[in-house]
């Protein structure tokens, strides 16, 4: 069978279309293409201690803001801050007066820093958590936003958020009653454990608070060997 060939008038045209479906794709990538995270104010700031205030929690569990608060000492520290222990911190707010989540993160910051001492305070507000039902799958997810603040300047040095989830239809290829037989079992079986969310809680916190400028994450502190090398 002999070759065919496009007529030598409409080459000009496939030219043209190729041409301008490699723009797109090179503006799409470019358009999708992160930003870099501006650290200027990070740098300047150059913090050594932390105070975590007690997480404000919008999500339907009541224990969030307690587990979630017990997951970020240990990202911190090891990332290389001196972080406030956070049994004395929730302790000091009750002798004061301040019982729940809001009125911590309303205070003024020179009252924060008058009172712990801290070079920074962040603020964590829990946006989902535990487990979540849905027609013919259940998830448990941890969902959580971060601003870390200077008590002594007031400026915001850095914001994160982070989401983790764990499916019941994960690699699941059985079919509908497969799916929903697994997202039956899935639902009973954290229902009568908490586990599953405390693990995700645990790595939603290093995950969110672990030191990863490459990722947009905070930079490393003054006890991390990395210290002043991102």
């Amino acid at each position: 069978m002999p070759a065919r060939f496009f007529p030598i008038k409409f080459l000009p045209r496939y030219r043209l279309l190729l041409l301008a479906g490699i723009a797109f794709l090179m503006s799409a990538c470019a358009t999708n293409q992160r930003a870099d995270y501006d650290y200027t104010a990070f740098r300047q700031s150059a913090p050594r201690s932390i105070l975590v205030l007690p997480p404000v929690n919008r999500s339907l569990e009541i224990a969030a803001s307690y587990e979630f608060l017990s997951t970020t000492t240990l990202p911190l520290a090891e990332s290389g801050y001196y972080v406030l222990p956070v049994a004395v911190t929730a302790e000091t707010f009750r002798q004061n007066g301040i019982t729940v989540a809001d009125e911590a993160h309303a205070l003024p910051l020179p009252k924060l820093r008058e009172i712990f001492g801290a070079d920074t305070a962040l603020y964590i507000t829990i946006e989902r958590y535990g487990v979540s039902y849905r027609l013919i799958e259940s998830a448990v997810e941890v969902g959580a936003a971060a601003r870390l603040v200077d008590l002594r300047s007031g400026q915001q040095l850095w914001e994160g958020s982070v989401y983790v989830a764990d499916s019941s239809n994960q690699n699941n290829s059985s079919g509908l009653l497969g799916m929903l037989f697994n997202a039956i079992m899935h639902q009973i079986v954290h229902s009568i454990s908490e586990q599953s969310t405390l693990r995700l809680a645990h790595t939603a916190g290093f995950q969110l608070l672990y030191a990863n400028p490459a990722r947009h994450g905070i930079l490393y502190g003054p006890y991390h060997p990395r210290y002043q090398t991102d």
